[in-house]
């Protein structure tokens, strides 16, 4: 929901940054491999305990999956390279609830598998939607130019790095605040699906 607010404030250093990293021979798929390595970092650091470095890393890891992109335009886009940053976002989204329940299992295992789910959930509502968006050839630039087509709400990156924000600063919030986001991502899910339902006709195959 606050994604499209945010890129507009920081796309334009990101931007900037893209050009002098892809001048100097980075890959835009280098950028996305080292932010989902600092994102299973932050979740080792979780699982130990260390939560304001795993939030230090945290922060750093979401501005690189930010940059991959700023590189990207700033060399050529690919299609697996879009492929490479979803798939690898999915990786952290679900590495940092791990590390908390590894942390304290009786305390956050319950809470820990519902937020997962809900991920799990809302991550297929999108990437579903998406490829019958390229299927319809929809086209959108709400969220910037992307290799796949983007829908929006409720729960977005902005919302999920907030909650994962609160986690660690707070730690023993895990489980209220988890359910709470649960709750949310599965609202996202099915808005999404009832746009979805709108959106694409009823019949033909569903294959």
């Amino acid at each position: 929901m606050i994604d499209g607010t945010a890129r507009r404030w920081i796309e334009p250093g990101l931007n900037r940054a893209g050009g002098w990293l892809a001048r100097r021979g980075v890959k835009a798929d280098h950028v996305t491999v080292f932010a989902c390595c600092l994102g299973l970092a932050a979740a080792l650091l979780v699982a130990s305990g260390f939560m304001l470095a795993a939030l230090a890393l945290i922060l750093v890891s979401r501005l690189c999956d930010g940059l991959d992109g700023a590189v990207a335009r700033a060399t050529r886009k690919t299609d697996f390279g879009g492929y490479l940053d979803i798939t690898l976002d999915f990786v952290v989204y679900g590495a940092i609830p791990l590390g908390f329940v590894i942390h304290d299992p009786a305390a956050n295992g319950l809470a820990g598998a519902a937020l997962i789910f809900s991920f799990y959930v809302n991550g297929a509502s999108f990437l579903a939607y998406a490829i019958l968006a390229e299927k319809h050839r929809l086209t959108t630039t709400r969220r910037g130019a992307k290799s796949i087509y983007f829908t929006t709400g409720l729960a977005e990156a902005g919302e999920t790095l907030i909650v994962f924000a609160i986690f660690c600063l707070w730690p023993a919030w895990f489980s209220p605040v988890a359910w709470v986001f649960t709750a949310i991502c599965l609202y996202t899910a099915l808005s999404r699906i009832i746009e979805a339902r709108a959106a694409f006709p009823a019949g033909g195959s569903q294959a």
